[in-house]
C-alpha cells in the first residue's frame, strides 16, 4: 500500500507480515524506525534544497527557518537511530 503527500516521493508502507508470518512487536518497531529514518532524511534534504532556493529568491529569513527545520528533523532522526540501535541489541 502506498500513499502520496504533496512532495516529490511516495511512501510505501509494508504490511505487518512476511511470507505469511506475523512480525513480532520488536520486528515491527525495527521496521518502523528504519522507515521513519529514511522518510525524515528525505524530508531534511528537501528542506535544505528549498532553503537554498528561498535564499536565491531573497527570502533569507524563510531560508533560515527551513534550515532550522532540517536540523530539527536530523535531531529527531538521531533519537530514532539510538532507539534502533537499542532494538537491534535486544
Amino acid at each position: 500500500m502506498s500513499h502520496h503527500h504533496h512532495h516529490d516521493h511516495d511512501h510505501d508502507h509494508h504490511h505487518e507480515h512476511t511470507a505469511g508470518k506475523e512480525l513480532t512487536f520488536n520486528e515491527k518497531l525495527v521496521k518502523l524506525l528504519e522507515h521513519w529514518i529514511r522518510h525524515n532524511a528525505g524530508h531534511s534534504e528537501t528542506y535544505v534544497e528549498w532553503a537554498e532556493k528561498a535564499r536565491e529568491n531573497n527570502l533569507a529569513q524563510v531560508a533560515e527557518l527551513l534550515v532550522r527545520a532540517a536540523e530539527t528533523t536530523s535531531a529527531v532522526n538521531r533519537s530514532f537511530e539510538d532507539a534502533l540501535e537499542i532494538m537491534r541489541k535486544s
